[in-house]
């Protein structure tokens, strides 16, 4: 059709012209000159209409709790930097598991406090040690309702709280722990765990655990590895939770350095795919949304990420001092981890972010 073909009076803009419009009708009324057309507003407009729209959906199943579960103790131990989360007994462990259950949460995952260490750790592969036990409850108690995991690891063990073995110069031994870790994984296997979740940062770790897995016939159970996991200030409140401050220098020598670039965490995630890992992660989740978002681009695995202690003491410090609404931020800051590429989030607010997104439906 020619330009000055078709119905009479359709302009250059596109609609009826005030002198060209429709016979006996008022012209179109479109918005005045200089304002936009394109209302991205009109979608926001009220909560029912941004709860339709909403394409990034928190769902329980998504969420995995982190239980601290202590040898000795005859009632729970309160953590004073994070309000609200205590060292279990094995009794209020079974409680508090079902009632992540009944809260519909996806996982929980286990983390020993023994009564004694020593420099090899002996409790983190003892069949009677605390973590075994509390593997054995949780199969008892909650088992087919949730995801039964536990952290593999030695710092909460050890009496230097390193993740590893020391040489005689006080270095952790990467290899030697290897084999420590193989140890521990078929204990914990043993004991009826679901999936282990090494969280060491020793090279080779991913190999080793699953080649005992294997060795031992536990084909079956599959490996969350803690692949991006930074040497991080958020850390502190967990120190006091697991009793695993380092008594001598820090984990910097095997845990990433917060100042490298996105390259180093894709070279782990990738190392550890190469070894066997069926799951991987990236830890602290908040301060490193860019590294999750680059690792869930780039492989086809489930990709959790663990909103660690320090996250948790934030919120919950800032809300007692009335300086933010806690519930609003607690859903701000899953989401945005979730948005940001995370199928699965460790948190300990599991529970109870479980219990709103049911009551919102």
């Amino acid at each position: 059709m020619s330009g000055t073909g078709g119905l009479a009076g359709f302009g250059a803009t596109g609609g009826f012209g005030v002198s060209g419009g429709i016979p006996g009708r008022l012209p179109a009324a479109g918005p005045p000159a200089g304002f936009p057309a394109a209302r991205p507003r009109r979608l926001r407009r009220g909560a029912a209409l941004r709860r339709m729209v909403a394409d990034v959906r928190l769902h329980p199943a998504d969420l995995i709790l982190p239980m601290f579960v202590r040898e000795g103790v005859s009632e729970p131990v309160p953590i004073s930097s994070m309000p609200g989360v205590v060292q279990h007994t094995r009794s209020t462990l079974r409680k508090a598991a079902a009632e992540a259950v009944s809260a519909g949460v996806g996982g929980i995952i286990l983390f020993g406090v023994p009564e004694h260490k020593d420099a090899r750790g002996s409790a983190a592969d003892d069949p009677a040690g605390i973590v075994q036990l509390a593997l054995a409850d949780l199969v008892s108690e909650v088992g087919g309702g949730i995801v039964i995991m536990a952290d593999l690891c030695l710092d909460e063990y050890t009496d230097h709280g390193h993740c590893g073995l020391l040489t005689a110069a006080g270095d952790v031994d990467n290899d030697a722990t290897l084999e420590r870790y193989g140890q521990i994984a078929l204990a914990q296997a043993a004991a009826g765990v679901e999936m282990v979740a090494p969280s060491g940062m020793m090279d080779g770790q991913v190999a080793a655990i699953r080649a005992a897995l294997d060795g031992g016939g536990h084909t079956d159970i599959p490996i969350m590895a803690y692949s991006a996991k930074y040497a991080s200030g958020f850390y502190g409140p967990f120190r006091e939770a697991a009793l695993c401050a380092p008594q001598f220098g820090d984990r910097a020598g095997y845990q990433q350095d917060p100042a490298r670039s996105v390259g180093e965490a894709l070279r782990e995630v990738a190392l550890d795919l190469a070894e066997g890992a069926d799951a991987v992660m990236v830890k602290p989740a908040l301060a490193y949304l860019d590294i999750l978002r680059a690792v869930a681009d780039a492989v086809d695995v489930p990709v959790a990420a663990y909103q660690v202690s320090g996250e948790y003491a934030m919120v919950e410090a800032a809300a007692a001092n009335g300086w933010l609404d806690r519930e609003r931020t607690i859903l701000e800051t899953l989401t945005s981890i979730h948005r940001a590429g995370a199928d699965v989030i460790l948190t300990y607010w599991a529970t109870e972010v479980a219990g709103l997104l049911a009551s919102r439906g």
